[in-house]
């Protein structure tokens, strides 16, 4: 019997191997529309989703991801996976380039192996938040296939931060966050907001392509930065990231973060085909808007409406404290859906502005600047709540307004980044010392053998410091019984005779 199923996918991958590449090419560049509020956006996420829902090609696989409909809206170049036929996958199309080969595979297997609970967890998040997020970037011209990098990058949770002290869901540095246009201050860092960092990382993301040709290298620049990826070019003559990969410039992160997103996007658009049935997604982000004030009491205005406090930081994880930022008008509260109204009903003429700061009294002669590093703050916040000259003495017993709340402990998980211990910078490295120095330091300092009767022969390969280590003989004393063989600077050599008892 013949299987029409097979002939329309025969059909499809010819179309597809015409305007394919094997590991990657120069993508037609999409055009960029305009950024929509985020109430249009959530709204537009909803309504393409559920279009996709009831026209779908069958696949089980992570809402937000491209579909044979959004590659159509988006007239994107489409790529096929190659050499994973055997696999049986009920999807092979992805927006982005996808490669079938060991570094994926690796990637592939820990996900069903030791990986397979973090990318359960990964992917009941990526409900909430994916759907949104690939409508923002396919808005921007980003393929829609991206959300996979920033399921690499944080699993979609938007409080998380790396050792390096990247943030977010797209896990922006300070920096690159602000160069995009995120707000990083005391009140609030927009690198956890998942839609205002979404339009940063699509920004970003466009940038890169547009400097490297290649979405590959775009994600290596996303990981490594924009300048270790131009110099490896330069260094290795060529823009193929595979082929860069195979050097030792890459630090080995960025030599599996390429692969590790696309093993992620194999599995997470092939869900059922690698066995991961019944996640359980959580609801997509859905929300209303109000404004409020600024300074803006968010415990007290929640007591008065009757919101859960952890429900507002929830659906406004940007908003680090209990109030809203002093430096605007007014600020887009986001609330649980249908809180607007019932806000408006009953507390609309009410104002909330924040009064039960914390005080605290000063037990000697001192400064703001003093209280300032006492409490971690910064001092600009100190000033502000505290109309004095930060470096003005003042007397015992005067009391200093703090931005905490009347209650709350100073070490509450409001505050958490102003206690958390910072990394240790690595200590610079002492310049070494060079090897004429060593050999002056020996003569010194090392023991002579003088009637040397045993000898370590050198091999390929060796080094002083590796005599030292595997005979247990001291690295001066070496260099000192040796010094006809080491002087004038020369280096030692595979079958020299070194004196070590």
């Amino acid at each position: 019997m013949v299987n029409f199923r097979f002939f329309k996918v025969l059909t499809f991958m010819v179309f597809a191997y015409s305007c394919s590449s094997f590991e990657g090419g120069s993508d037609q560049k999409a055009k960029e529309t305009k950024t929509k509020a985020p109430a249009s956006i959530v709204e537009s996420a909803k309504t393409d989703f559920e279009k996709s829902i009831h026209q779908s090609d069958g696949d089980t696989r992570i809402d937000g991801s491209s579909t044979e409909i959004t590659r159509k809206n988006q007239s994107s170049k489409i790529y096929f996976l190659y050499g994973a036929e055997h696999l049986g996958l009920k999807n092979y199309y992805f927006d982005i380039p996808v490669v079938y080969n060991a570094a994926t595979k690796k990637w592939i297997t820990y996900f069903l192996g030791r990986g397979k609970e973090f990318f359960i967890r990964y992917s009941e998040r990526a409900g909430r938040y994916a759907p949104m997020l690939g409508k923002i970037l396919e808005d921007h011209g980003v393929p829609r296939d991206m959300i996979f990098l920033a399921m690499a990058e944080s699993g979609f949770v938007t409080h998380a931060k790396s050792h390096a002290s990247a943030v977010g869901p797209w896990q922006f540095i300070a920096g690159t966050g602000k160069r995009y246009g995120l707000k990083i201050n005391w009140y609030v860092d927009e690198r956890r907001d998942p839609i205002k960092s979404t339009i940063a990382a699509s920004k970003y993301l466009k940038k890169l392509y547009n400097d490297f040709g290649s979405w590959e290298l775009a994600h290596a620049g996303y990981n490594a930065g924009e300048g270790k990826v131009s110099r490896a070019i330069k260094r290795y003559k060529t823009e193929n990231f595979w082929k860069i990969r195979r050097g030792r410039y890459f630090r080995s992160e960025t030599k599996n973060y390429v692969p590790k997103i696309m093993a992620l996007a194999i599995i997470g658009k092939n869900l059922e085909s690698f066995g991961f049935k019944g996640i359980e997604f959580k609801d997509p982000l859905d929300f209303d808007e109000y404004n409020v004030g600024a300074n803006t009491d968010l415990m007290a205005f929640a007591e008065a409406t009757g919101i859960d406090f952890e429900k507002i930081q929830e659906l406004n994880p940007e908003i680090m404290r209990w109030l809203t930022p002093a430096t605007v008008e007014s600020y887009p509260l986001r609330l649980p859906v249908g809180s607007a109204s019932k806000v408006k009903g009953c507390c609309e003429k009410m104002t909330f502005k924040a009064s039960e700061y914390a005080l605290y009294k000063m037990k000697s002669r001192s400064s703001l600047k003093a209280v300032a590093r006492k409490f971690k703050l910064p001092i600009t916040i100190l000033t502000e709540l505290n109309p004095i000259r930060a470096d003005r003495r003042l007397k015992p017993g005067t009391m200093v307004t703090l931005p905490f709340r009347k209650g709350q402990k100073f070490r509450s998980k409001m505050y958490a980044d102003l206690y958390e211990k910072r990394r240790r910078r690595r200590r610079r490295r002492r310049r070494g010392v060079g090897y004429y120095d060593r050999i002056r330091i020996a003569k010194h300092k090392g023991k002579l053998i003088s009637n040397p009767y045993q000898y370590y022969v050198v091999r390929k390969g060796d080094t002083l410091w590796d005599v030292s280590r595997k005979t247990g003989v001291a690295l001066n004393t070496i260099i000192r019984s040796n010094l006809r063989l080491l002087n004038g600077g020369r280096m030692i050599r595979a079958g020299d005779r070194l004196a070590i008892k």
